[in-house]
């Protein structure tokens, strides 16, 4: 097949991206995509090992004249979220994605782009294959299943790895370095049930054309998710459940939840709460569609998933006293099955203090316990604390500011990074993250600036150019500064990603 970004540059970065979109890879289905990295490697007669959990480390000895400096790390993940459009056929288990370039925007065809984290990958191995780039000795780490809980950065062995400097390349807004993240975990809700006859016609309702977004980048931004609505239809209709189906992962906001419910005034509450809807989120085209299947009576579950939906918390729980405008906890419902004799929901949830996000996943099992079920929490992952002193970040704001002439923004985030794992497995870890423009990541919209792509892959070969100059010291770590201090250093604090 002819190459879509084959005239445009970087071409050798476009060119090892397209050839990861050709490879299915969506989270938990990396294997194909280590396998596709072990070949580069080889063919490159480039060092490397893949690990049981299908993360690949790769190594490149350093340029001449470079071969004094530290080892530095480059690291990405290799899985992408999987989302598509309703009327899609893609199938992300066996299918390439279908790459748009629309102006200077990057897209698939009703899908999800993977640009997060596909373009680190790309980066990675355009810099690995390159004989003409100055860089010191390189160790790039792609790690697997970051999406669904940081599976690969945890289950990596640090020991092996040399570098003290790490340059994460899953950010998405250019000209911002990000040295802080939230820390997480993922929160299951079981709500088991049996099946009694309920009376009345039987519905297909679906809700849907919802925004959507990346629960650690759009959550402070009060957009619609699809469980939390449906919640308040079934509270409307009072009709029983019979089956719920809604969303693709934990850390998306749900953009559709489809019901088959039985009850009466189905369609006349279905109405109600899509005109009620519109009103809240008047910038979503929210839609509630009410479908009778022809049935008459239904064996419906016995367990209250509008009373839980209506009772669980949701969004925003906190925001940071001493960091303006940050998040500082959340939660986020990013699935909902019915499996077997039971409602299963997922769970993202996130702080910056470990005793709230503690505090909370806690509320979410009493209230799944008041409702007879259970919650389980697991894929735990730690916050990435902001380093007072590191000559990584002083470097690369140093060089941006030499090619931009301005200073880059410095900053915090809400959303995980697998930055906080590698630093509590490398003593002294001196880590920064950045990347080029994205937007609408984990949703079918998700785009990416080819242009931005360009201008952050110069900024990266610049920075690893002037790390001749400016030689690195690996400087012990210490005590996490208090964050009222460090509003006073960065100045600009955002919730980003």
């Amino acid at each position: 097949m002819p190459r879509v970004l084959a005239d445009y540059e970087p071409n050798q970065v476009l060119y090892y991206f397209e050839q990861l979109c050709a490879i299915p890879h969506g989270s938990g289905n990396v294997k194909k995509v280590a396998d596709y990295l072990c070949f580069f490697a080889k063919l490159h007669n480039l060092t490397f090992y893949r690990d049981g959990a299908d993360n690949v480390v790769i190594r490149k000895e350093a340029s001449p004249g470079y071969g004094h400096l530290p080892t530095v790390i480059l690291q990405g993940h290799t899985d992408m979220v999987c989302a598509k459009v309703p009327e899609s056929a893609h199938d992300f288990e066996k299918d390439g994605l279908e790459l748009i370039v629309d102006g200077d925007l990057l897209h698939a065809n009703g899908t999800t782009l993977g640009g997060d984290n596909g373009i680190a990958v790309a980066m990675a191995l355009a810099l690995l294959a390159a004989d003409d780039i100055d860089h010191p000795k390189l160790e790039v780490v792609l790690t697997s299943d970051e999406e669904i809980g940081l599976v690969g950065a945890k289950a990596l062995d640090y020991s092996k790895l040399n570098g003290k400097f790490l340059m994460n390349l899953d950010s998405e807004a250019e000209g911002i370095l990000t040295v802080s993240c939230a820390g997480g975990s993922m929160t299951t809700v079981t709500l088991p049930f049996v099946r009694e006859h309920a009376e009345g016609n039987v519905y297909t309702v679906r809700i849907h054309g919802l925004t959507g977004g990346h629960s650690g980048a759009e959550i402070h931004k009060g957009r619609a998710n699809a469980a939390v609505l449906a919640g308040e239809f079934l509270a409307e209709c009072g009709a029983k459940v019979v089956c719920a189906e809604g969303g693709c992962a934990d850390n998306a906001i749900m953009t559709e939840c489809i019901l088959t419910v039985c009850g009466s005034d189905v369609e006349t509450a279905a109405s109600v709460c899509e005109t009620r809807f519109a009103e809240r989120y008047p910038e979503e085209n929210i839609k509630v569609t009410c479908t009778p299947t022809g049935e008459t009576g239904a064996e419906a579950a016995t367990a209250d998933l509008g009373g839980y939906l209506r009772k669980a918390p949701y969004g925003i729980q906190a925001m940071s006293k001493e960091i303006d405008g940050l998040v500082q906890t959340s939660l986020n419902v990013g699935i909902l099955r019915t499996e077997g004799d039971a409602f299963v929901l997922t769970y993202s949830v996130r702080s910056s203090v470990e005793s709230e996000k503690n505090a909370l996943n806690a509320s979410v099992k009493e209230i799944a316990r008041s409702f007879g079920g259970d919650a389980v929490t697991e894929g735990e992952y730690p916050a990435w604390e902001y380093r007072k002193n590191s000559p990584l970040r002083d470097l690369m704001t140093s060089v941006y500011e030499s090619m931009y002439g301005k200073q880059m923004k410095v900053e915090a985030i809400h959303a995980g990074l697998e930055c906080g794992l590698f630093a509590g497995g490398i003593a002294d870890l001196d880590a920064v993250s950045f990347g080029p423009d994205m937007q609408d990541i984990h949703t079918p919209r998700e785009a990416i600036s080819i242009e931005s792509i360009g201008r952050t892959w110069s900024y990266l070969l610049a920075v690893l150019a002037a790390m001749k100059e400016h030689e690195l010291t690996v400087v012990p770590a210490e005590t996490a500064e208090p964050a009222k201090e460090k509003k006073g250093l960065f100045g600009l604090w955002k919730r980003r990603k």
